[in-house]
């Protein structure tokens, strides 16, 4: 079955955060620069806190999980000694209530906490936490790269994020699918654009093995395309490039942008739309370009990352040093 998936894009999305540096010769590989659209399914290692309730309760309000410490963006991994990754484990562990405290053990900042809850009863009869979770993600975004020797392929070049909490979502496990795109809301000052697109989640084409600052990373069946050396840092420079994008259908197409700025880090570029077929077809950079491959003199440089929605013909990426850094650690 066909999903149809809208999502949004923020004003600018997270600044990348990390710094990697590679010794010169480090990336010395080829690989294929990609462009494709992919749906993207995921489910949370653990289930996400994405915001605390109050419970209603024959005396008035409670707020069991935020009077015991919980807080939006923790990451439950286990109820008392039972462990739950996902809304079937979490819904059984909560089955036996019956007022008594029960301990949590959560995930926050990497390190692990365990809180004692003690559950109140509505006025329906049923025991409650104060808790709405959030246990898996889907969307689109682009595919970057692809090893033709590894099987391994890199995408988004920023990591997908909880919209709600900000906090980068532990992923169990995940898969990726071949997309179409159906229609563009075009990005405007102010406001930004999104891809409308469909695919078939039962159709999977790879795995989602990680979820990092600087992307998804995991194995696929393959992706068409002529492997290109891949760019080091102080190989790129101001000036023309071009990005591959999938705007419509599943066709990727080659579009002309300038590479204006190299941050300090030498991990995030500035670039800027210049290509008039793409500035008409999408208004510029816009929601699930996420991870388009740039390429300037010839070799893979970066992916598209951010959209500045003051302008919409600008935006970030990251280096494609700093993306295949990220996944050796990962």
């Amino acid at each position: 079955m066909k999903k149809f998936l809208k999502r949004r894009v923020l004003g600018l999305l997270p600044a990348l955060a990390l710094a990697f540096a590679l010794p010169v010769g480090a990336l010395a590989q080829d690989l294929v620069p990609v462009g494709e659209a992919v749906g993207i399914e995921a489910v949370t290692d653990g289930l996400l806190v994405a915001s605390l309730s109050k419970v209603e309760t024959a005396s008035g309000e409670a707020s069991p999980a935020a009077d015991a410490g919980v807080l939006p963006g923790d990451v439950i991994t286990r109820i008392d000694a039972e462990e739950v990754s996902n809304a079937e484990e979490f819904a059984k562990a909560l089955a036996g209530l019956d007022g008594s405290s029960v301990e949590l053990t959560v995930l926050r900042d990497e390190k692990t906490l365990q809180l004692e809850v003690t559950p109140a009863m509505d006025t329906s009869g049923v025991w409650r936490l104060g808790l709405w979770l959030r246990g898996s993600v889907s969307g689109i975004g682009t595919v970057t790269y692809y090893d033709p020797e590894t099987g391994e392929y890199g995408a988004l070049g920023h990591s997908i994020t909880d919209a709600d909490t900000g906090v980068l979502l532990p992923i169990g496990e995940g898969s990726i699918c071949d997309a179409s795109i159906s229609d563009v809301r075009r990005g405007e000052r102010g406001k930004a654009g999104e891809l409308h697109g469909s695919y078939d989640a039962s159709d999977k084409i790879g795995t989602v093995r990680a979820n990092t600052e600087h992307g998804i990373f995991g194995t696929a069946e393959g992706f068409d395309g002529q492997p290109l050396p891949v760019a080091e840092t102080d190989e790129i420079s101001d000036g023309a490039a071009v990005i591959l994008a999938n705007v419509s259908g599943d066709e990727v197409r080659e579009y002309a942008v300038e590479i204006s700025a190299l941050d300090s880090n030498n991990e995030r570029l500035l670039i800027t739309v210049t290509d008039p077929a793409l500035i008409e077809a999408t208004g510029g950079i816009v929601q699930g370009m996420s991870g388009a491959p740039v390429l300037q003199n010839g070799k893979l440089i970066g992916a598209v990352t951010h959209v500045l929605v003051s302008d919409p013909t600008r935006g970030y990426g990251v280096t494609i040093a700093a993306m295949l850094a990220e996944n050796d650690a990962a």
